[in-house]
């Protein structure tokens, strides 16, 4: 038994009618390679069953404490059921992509139940040229960017031939605790919050303003950082913060702030990494910069196509891995975040890199002498039973007024050699992720796996009905900065890659 951090209830408790917390990803197989030339849904449960192990929060369930006092408890499901979790759908023909993200986004609009482990998966047939698909979602309060992107290799092979397990560690299911002994130990947690909460004070009050939309809408707070600054010196709880200049980053008003509705739009494409690293190479940027810089050329065209472009930037959060090799394999979210500019007001391509490179490198430094944990520990200042009503209460209020930002991006590494589920060829892995009131009705997230650059693109289906025309935008963006550094003699100036990021989704 293992309880849920403050962080990972979040992402329970921003579940609404609208809203869903669980992430995902759609694999494009080709079954050509397996035995047969094809796959079978039992071929697919038999491989997860057989992986279970390797890939615990999959049979997970949620165990909640008496009153909701205390955070919940995961539990091993003494009644797993993987025919539940893993089902089998068909496409009519002609099956094409965009069928296909017309079935992902009603099956990503479905909650997941509560009552059993957080997960589905959809073996999908139909599709063109003989592929089949694999949609899996999984709940954000179990998993992160990293540790999903972990849990999908232990699912699959380097080879055709799958990986023999010997000798798997018996599965010993728990018993479910008492209701009366999570209820005591939620109540000795409720006298302690206090003494905690004072505790924290001095190494979280010096970053307080970092909080998204906190220092744009909250008069006094820089100098409320400020004290918290030398408090934390003082009392030797931290090196306070960073003297770096901290933007006021408000975020514009765009077709697609929230409230959204329970519907979503999916879109998905590939980019070559190669001419994205030649870009790196050639304007001394990173991978991370280039990625930054497509999608703000894709969002200044959507908007120029609606007539609603800011002459400001848009506000992107930017999710950060904080995990570290010690953390490797674990589940839950080790999870950070940082705001930062998308210059979609900037006309030329050129300009707009760099603005999107100086926007990033000024982010990194105000976020980098933030501890590692203090996603995790804000999170915590609360008790537990106001937690989930202050969550709620919380995106209510941004969806009647305002986002804090306007759109998701994040950018999760993958493998850079060909994986293989039951034989058959990973071809591409198109993230699925979340969308929330607080974040806006758009959550662009790309994956690198073999070669390519792999995006997943998750809208409200009222705010950003035509999310496909974004993914052609991302393809003609790459277009553009290849012919511009064409112009350009090479820097030969290698920063290096970005920070990890995640969603983490």
């Amino acid at each position: 038994m293992r309880q849920l951090t403050a962080l990972d209830v979040q992402f329970l408790n921003a579940e609404t009618t609208t809203t869903t917390g669980h992430v995902g990803g759609l694999s494009i197989l080709d079954p050509s390679t397996a035995p047969g030339g094809k796959i079978t849904l039992d071929d697919v449960r038999d491989l997860i069953a057989e992986r279970l192990h390797l890939a615990k929060p999959l049979r997970w369930k949620l165990v909640q404490v008496p009153l909701g006092i205390d955070h919940p408890y995961w539990i091993d499901d003494r009644e797993f059921d993987i025919e539940y979790h893993v089902r089998e759908i068909a496409l009519p023909a002609p099956g094409d992509d965009q069928q296909l993200a017309e079935q992902i986004s009603r099956l990503t609009a479905r909650p997941l139940d509560r009552r059993r482990p957080l997960w589905e998966a959809y073996l999908i047939h139909g599709l063109q040229g003989g592929n089949i698909a694999l949609y899996t979602k999984v709940h954000h309060a179990a998993i992160d960017g990293v540790s999903g992107a972990e849990l999908l290799g232990a699912l699959m092979d380097t080879t055709v031939e799958p990986r023999v397990i010997d000798n798997p560690p018996r599965w010993l299911a728990e018993n479910t605790p008492s209701q009366f002994g999570l209820l005591a130990t939620g109540i000795r947690r409720i006298a302690m919050q206090p003494i905690k909460s004072v505790l924290a004070i001095p190494k979280l009050l010096p970053h307080v303003d970092e909080l998204p939309g906190v220092a744009a809408r909250v008069p006094g707070v820089e100098l409320l950082a400020k004290v918290g600054s030398v408090l934390s010196r003082l009392t030797r709880q931290g090196p306070g913060r960073h003297d770096v200049d901290r933007p006021k980053l408000v975020a514009p008003k765009t077709p697609f702030d929230g409230p959204i509705s329970p519907h979503r739009r999916f879109a998905y494409g590939s980019l070559p990494l190669a001419e994205v690293k030649k870009l790196k190479k050639t304007f001394g940027v990173t991978v991370n910069d280039v990625v930054m810089a497509l999608c703000a050329t894709a969002m200044r065209r959507w908007l120029e196509d609606h007539n609603a472009l800011p002459d400001q930037p848009l506000v992107t959060m930017v999710p950060l891995s904080v995990r570290t090799p010690a953390q490797a394999g674990s589940a839950g979210n080790q999870i950070s975040m940082m705001l930062a500019p998308l210059p979609t007001h900037v006309a030329d391509p050129g300009e707009r890199l760099a603005e999107v490179t100086k926007a990033m490198v000024e982010a990194k430094k105000r976020y980098q002498p933030l501890p590692a944990s203090w996603l995790v520990d804000f999170s915590g200042m609360l008790p537990a039973a106001l937690g989930g009503l202050s969550a709620r209460a919380m995106m209510r209020y941004l969806g009647a007024t305002s986002p804090l930002f306007n759109l998701v991006v994040s950018n999760v590494p993958g493998a850079q050699f060909p994986l293989y589920q039951a034989g058959a060829k990973l071809l591409g892995h198109y993230p699925v992720s979340a969308i929330t009131d607080a974040s806006g009705g758009l959550n662009i997230t790309v994956m690198s796996y073999n070669g390519q650059l792999d995006f997943g693109l998750v809208a409200c289906r009222e705010l950003i009905p035509d999310v496909w025309n974004l993914i052609d935008y991302l393809r003609d963006a790459l277009d553009e900065l290849t012919k511009l550094a064409e112009q350009v003699i090479p820097t030969g100036v290698d920063n290096g890659e970005a920070p990890s990021n995640t969603s983490g989704k």
